[in-house]
């Protein structure tokens, strides 16, 4: 993994709301699975959005 993708991941999660933060140390399987994939989603939504400006950026500098 490069650094600037490290940097992403570190971003989203340090934004991570506390019932996030807090539910995934729930004991509670299901509690647990919830913030873990809301935490997925929020790490995967900010990695597309960068793949997207740097795909609009590209287009805009190859002119």
């Amino acid at each position: 993994m490069d650094e600037h993708m490290q940097a992403i991941i570190l971003a989203v999660v340090e934004r991570a709301p506390q019932w996030v933060r807090r539910d995934l140390e729930a004991k509670d399987i299901g509690v647990r699975a919830r913030a873990e994939e809301t935490l997925a989603a929020m790490i995967t939504a900010t990695l597309k959005g960068e793949t997207a400006q740097a795909t609009r950026t590209a287009a805009t500098t190859a002119d």
